[in-house]
């Protein structure tokens, strides 16, 4: 049953990856242009530069805010990773006899014990 819901979950998560796969690489490049427009209109000097700069950098900011749910998709990547991660974890469930009076198994049940 826990396999079942990973993969449901690991299928969702893929599905709201893929829809936001195309907003997430504008906003990806949104971010990187107002990166690139902030270190321009820092080494601007003149005001008609620095004007024109803010202008660019307001413009690529209503890009980038227009693609702000692509933050899902960068969620959806998260939880795709937490669902492969734990799909990979095996499930140790030890049983061991407590009327056994052998010294090593009595360790082994107390080390289950103690790690539970």
């Amino acid at each position: 049953m826990r396999k079942f819901m990973l993969f449901v979950g690991g299928l969702i998560a893929l599905l709201v990856l893929l829809t936001n796969l195309g907003p997430m690489v504008l906003l990806g490049l949104s971010v990187w242009l107002l990166y690139i427009i902030f270190k321009k209109f820092v080494k601007s000097h003149s005001v008609a530069g620095k004007i024109g700069w803010v202008i660019l950098g307001l413009l690529i900011l209503g890009i980038a805010f227009s693609n702000i749910y692509a933050v899902l998709g960068i969620a959806a990547a998260f939880a795709l990773y937490w669902i492969v991660k734990n799909w990979k974890k095996e499930e140790h469930d030890t049983i061991i006899p407590a009327d056994d009076n052998d010294p090593f198994s009595n360790f082994e049940r107390q080390w289950a014990e103690l790690n539970n």
